[in-house]
């Protein structure tokens, strides 16, 4: 992961996000329904409601909101039928991309995902023409303040299970298996040690290094996928 200023990029996520939290309200609440209605509405019970709570609280949204959605994929009236569809495609500079959508039609949704892709100087995939190059793991990063513990930090993520950890001057990166993130998360937070961001994610093998044009073009179609309702992630190689 050399050159990759991945936490630049956290920042620039962040900073988008919040400029669109309208949309990052309704894209969290329809990952709650989904997670909620396939495993039931107790995150006790639940690890993907779990993970999708943690998940909105990491972009602020309000627990009204959260309960709200969780109780309408639990009662009754719970009749939207949202399925997961990944689409894989490479973006301007040959940076490979995954797009991960939740949708009740896909009649809509591949269409509007192949016409952000082409009209920014990308291309859609089949399935597994880029999917190969990432690697499906929970990452953690911890600012580094002038409090900070590293020797805290580093044994209570290796002692929880983390399975790497990298130590910059920005803070630290600390890697586990899927199974694995909860677990770490939790003994983290028992330590008193606060994340910047925390998620299950792709993560990429190797990285694509985008300049000038090619970079310009492929931040207007990340914007294009994000703008669009059923795009829940967008993940990527390019460095910055």
């Amino acid at each position: 992961m050399a050159g990759h200023s991945k936490w630049k990029n956290i920042q620039n996520r962040k900073g988008a996000q919040d400029a669109k939290r309208g949309k990052i309200f309704q894209k969290m609440s329809r990952e709650l329904y989904v997670a909620a209605k396939s495993g039931g509405g107790d995150p006790d019970m639940n690890p993907a409601l779990r993970l999708a709570i943690e998940k909105s609280k990491g972009f602020n949204v309000p627990n009204d909101v959260i309960k709200r959605a969780i109780d309408k994929a639990t009662g009754a009236g719970a009749d939207e039928n949202y399925e997961e569809v990944v689409y894989e495609g490479y973006g301007p500079g040959g940076v490979a991309v995954l797009v991960q959508c939740l949708t009740e039609n896909r009649n809509r949704t591949g269409p509007n995902i192949r016409v952000a892709f082409n009209k920014n100087g990308g291309s859609l995939g089949e399935s597994g023409s880029v999917g190969y190059l990432f690697n499906r793991k929970g990452r953690l990063f911890v600012e580094r303040t002038e409090e900070t513990d590293e020797e805290a930090v580093m044994l209570a993520a290796l002692e929880a299970g983390a399975e790497d950890i990298e130590s910059t001057e920005n803070g630290f990166e600390i890697i586990t298996e899927p199974s694995g993130f909860m677990d770490v998360k939790e003994a983290l937070e028992a330590e008193g040690i606060e994340f910047i961001s925390a998620e299950v994610e792709m993560i990429p093998t190797i990285y694509t290094e985008l300049q000038g044009d090619n970079a310009d073009q492929f931040e207007k179609m990340i914007d294009a996928l994000e703008d669009d309702d059923d795009v829940q992630n967008i993940y990527h190689n390019a460095s910055e």
